[in-house]
């Protein structure tokens, strides 16, 4: 195995390294607020609830680019933490998030930390030789039409389940094409 650090092999650690050093220098500018253990992932969230109002996790999720199951973490999470309440929807499989009062108090501080840290983001990227969130929208893209489970069972189909069946695959169309998940 190739020991430079930017072998392709070591994606998953180097942008695990990346993500621990952006939110953590974000997490640092919410302790400068006064407002320590705020996770960087709650004020997207909260400028989502401001802009739409009380909103089911599913529309949280699509309105921050996360996927249900991470909307419903962050969700809960900052339900245990004051910010957010959780009330049964229309549909018992639906609930509804309303930010508390304790949350509604921060907004002045979160718009005015979300405007400069967007500002500052835009800024990073011009640094670098291509758009960061260009290219995560792309690498997402590529993994939605093919997953990384299913790249490496092209390489390594002896790593694959049984008969090339990949569990959690989603089902292919009649055109080969790999579905949307909901």
């Amino acid at each position: 195995m190739p020991d430079e650090a930017s072998d392709p092999a070591l994606l998953g650690t180097r942008l695990r390294h990346l993500l621990e050093l952006l939110d953590g220098d974000v997490a640092a500018v919410y302790a400068d607020l006064g407002l320590p253990g705020f996770r960087p992932r709650y004020t997207p969230v909260l400028i989502a609830l401001d802009r739409l109002g009380p909103a089911s996790i599913r529309t949280l999720a699509e309105a921050t680019g996360v996927t249900h199951s991470a909307a419903s973490q962050t969700i809960a999470r900052m339900a245990a933490d004051g910010l957010v309440t959780l009330a049964p929807g229309v549909d018992a499989r639906h609930r509804v998030v309303t930010p508390t009062d304790r949350a509604r108090d921060l907004l002045p501080v979160l718009h005015a930390e979300y405007a400069a840290t967007a500002t500052a983001a835009r800024r990073f990227e011009a640094e670098l030789a291509y758009p960061l969130s260009r290219l995560v929208d792309e690498a997402l893209a590529a993994l939605r039409h093919r997953s990384m489970r299913q790249r490496v069972a092209d390489v390594a189909p002896q790593l694959a389940g049984p008969a090339g069946h990949h569990p959690g695959d989603r089902p292919a169309t009649p055109t080969g094409d790999r579905t949307q998940s909901p």
